[in-house]
């Protein structure tokens, strides 16, 4: 059976993904920076795959009212209604546990470019100034032995607890609440003052919500050490940009590694991009050849049960 499907990207989403949407039916293409397609064909669709962070509402589910699933490529799924989708009995899929150890891998190089000046660095060694060695020049924070804070112990908050071991570091923690699976990493369960506090390093790897967005601002950068380093590789969100850029123009922590913004990108102007002591990365956390392709397989495999009437193999809402 050919079902109706609608592609909702404004890119050309990952290579392996049209094929195989492709093969489950007909497809309709939606960029959400354009005018949406004719509404009987949007009254046809049966399911939605989302590639990208555009909103998705119940106004826009109201439109497809043959919708039976949702599809997510990726697993933060803060730019969907999920109270509109359940009340609508729209289940929705993401790619949960897929992502982890590459988004975790990229916490860690941003943690150790901005700690040891590696863009500054590389920069300087490519220039005209770089005429002879010097040993006192560009001196960074040791990351060795060094405490990380997270916040977020969630499955890519572990992964990043594991790579800190590696390192001989010392793990603290804030949830929610305490996690069960801190004891197998050492972490201890801190208040986020606490970690703010005491980390030489704090990486930020919860998802966004009501209660996480705008998490870090003034007060809480405050209470960083001035040689300490922010890694965000959660959502942009997450952080007051308006705060960071403030923190780091006046040199209040040392450096911070940004994988994602908000907006994203930034503006081109934003005061952010001017300053060197900060790290700014597009959206690459899961973006390696294996993790996309597992995504692509896992969000297609979503939609496809979804449209057959089963269980989603990752069903969020």
């Amino acid at each position: 059976m050919a079902h109706q499907i609608l592609l909702r990207s404004e890119v050309e989403p990952y290579k392996t993904i049209r094929p195989l949407l492709e093969a489950m039916g007909q497809l309709c293409q939606w960029n959400p920076l354009a005018a949406p397609p004719a509404p009987e064909a949007l009254q046809r669709i049966e399911g939605l795959y989302n590639f990208g962070h555009h909103h998705i509402g119940g106004e826009m589910m109201d439109l497809m009212p043959c919708l039976k699933v949702i599809s997510n490529f990726g697993v933060g799924v803060d730019h969907i209604d999920l109270e509109a989708a359940r009340q609508r009995n729209i289940p929705v899929g993401n790619t949960p546990k897929l992502l982890d150890g590459a988004t975790a891998d990229m916490t860690f190089a941003l943690l150790l470019a901005a700690a040891r000046n590696l863009v500054q660095g590389d920069h300087f060694a490519r220039s005209a100034e770089f005429t002879h060695y010097d040993p006192s020049f560009m001196l960074g924070q040791e990351v060795h032995g060094a405490v990380l804070g997270i916040v977020g112990l969630g499955s890519i908050g572990c992964q990043v607890a594991r790579r800190a071991l590696a390192f001989d570091m010392r793990v603290i923690y804030h949830n929610r609440q305490p996690s069960a699976r801190a004891a197998e990493l050492g972490a201890r369960y801190v208040t986020l003052d606490e970690l703010l506090s005491q980390a030489d390093f704090v990486a930020l790897n919860m998802p966004l919500t009501s209660q996480t967005r705008g998490m870090i601002g003034r007060r809480e950068l405050a209470l960083m050490k001035p040689t300490a380093v922010l890694v965000n590789a959660a959502r942009g969100g997450v952080v007051d940009h308006q705060a960071l850029f403030e923190t780091l123009q006046a040199k209040a922590i040392w450096a911070a590694g940004l994988d994602v913004t908000e907006p994203e990108p930034l503006p081109r102007d934003h005061p952010l991009l001017g300053l060197d002591n900060v790290i700014i990365v597009p959206h690459l956390g899961s973006a390696t050849h294996q993790t996309r392709q597992a995504m692509a397989q896992r969000s297609v495999d979503n939609l496809r049960a979804g449209l057959e009437g089963k269980p989603l193999l990752s069903r969020v809402a």
